[in-house]
């Protein structure tokens, strides 16, 4: 069911991404990473990454590893999440890794994480429910 080009273009439909600054990096089936680097974009008061821009990238990145398991003619929908802001991701660049952890035909349930470019520390973690929504055609 992968289809790397539908991520791919959707990815880059989205203006939020774009604002961000957040670059697709890798996508497998059932797991899609995005990195977005440190910059006032993105940055809170004391200079570290905003959590609203952290929860953004990794929800991406949860919702298109919920995509790639999705059929053509699918697409998917964040319903809830929940995430937990670990320590200050005060680096030049993170890695948001979204993976999933069970797939039904309407609910996908995934886990994604924020971590540095080498993937030693964990800066925040989420559980996600992705809703599959399907072509009316």
């Amino acid at each position: 069911m992968l289809n790397k080009q539908r991520i791919i273009d959707s990815f880059n439909k989205q203006g939020l991404m774009k604002t961000l600054g957040a670059e697709l990096v890798s996508i497998e089936e059932g797991k899609v990473s995005i990195s977005c680097e440190l910059s006032e974009k993105v940055s809170q008061q004391n200079g570290f990454f905003h959590a609203g821009a952290l929860t953004s990238i990794v929800d991406s990145a949860c919702g298109y590893a919920g995509l790639s398991v999705m059929p053509d003619n699918a697409d998917v929908l964040s319903v809830e999440f929940k995430i937990n802001l670990m320590k200050p991701a005060n680096i030049e660049k993170v890695i948001a890794i979204g993976k999933v952890v069970q797939a039904g035909k309407t609910l996908v349930i995934c886990e994604g994480i924020i971590t540095d470019p080498k993937e030693e520390k964990i800066y925040a973690k989420m559980m996600a429910t992705m809703i599959c929504v399907r072509d009316k055609n």
